[in-house]
């Protein structure tokens, strides 16, 4: 079985790595190198293997090449989970810095076209699901750059879901519990982390919910 996690290098996308290193090849995809080294080391220590890929996102034709040297070894993809953010600067809406708005709208919703593109191919072959994260601040204060490109995020895999209903592959939405994570210490720098959820908790509980889905399909 064939993992492919974009965003691995920290938070919930090092904890489902290292958590589905125990059944599937895991293809672990992140910008930082020593992180990807280090979720490795943790990914062979419980004997399982991984192939790391230092890769930004925005690289198209990285994504490109990357996906055609997944199919030429594996022939595709058992399980694509998206767990890649942008933590843009909270700022009031009438003061959101145009250089942040673009970024985060690169990630969330460019990117994110783009990886559904070359990435469907890959599903097909096996069956496969895709997993993204949602998380909803529409609405919320201060939140403008971030509830926007998210919202674009969820479009874009909700529409993908809908037109793969009857087909092969499968698009999971998981909302994760607020986890004490890089990105969310740039939104609540003063907040107690002490109660927030782990990452390994909430990798478990994604793995349980893939599980569900799958004996509801056997």
């Amino acid at each position: 079985m064939i993992a492919l996690i974009t965003g691995a290098s920290r938070g919930l996308g090092y904890a489902v790595s290292a958590a589905l290193a125990h059944t599937h090849h895991v293809i672990a995809v992140a910008r930082t190198t020593g992180a990807l080294e280090d979720l490795d080391d943790v990914i062979q220590a419980q004997g399982g293997a991984a192939t790391l890929v230092p890769l930004d996102l925005n690289d198209s034709d990285g994504v490109s090449r990357m996906c055609a040297a997944i199919y030429e070894r594996w022939g595709g993809v058992d399980l694509w989970v998206h767990t890649a953010a942008q933590a843009a600067p909270l700022s009031p809406a009438h003061h959101i810095a145009p250089k942040d708005f673009a970024k985060s709208l690169s990630l969330h919703a460019t990117v994110t076209s783009d990886l559904i593109a070359k990435i469907d191919p890959l599903l097909r072959p096996k069956k496969g699901t895709a997993v993204y994260m949602s998380d909803d601040h529409v609405g919320a204060k201060f939140f403008g750059t971030y509830a926007v490109a998210k919202s674009a995020e969820g479009a874009l895999f909700s529409t993908w879901a809908k037109e793969t209903e009857k087909q092969d592959i499968e698009i999971v939405s998981f909302a994760p519990q607020p986890m004490p994570t890089s990105t969310r210490a740039r939104f609540y720098p003063g907040e107690n982390r002490s109660s927030l959820a782990s990452p390994a908790d909430e990798a478990q509980r994604l793995l349980d919910v893939l599980k569900i889905k799958v004996a509801a399909q056997a």
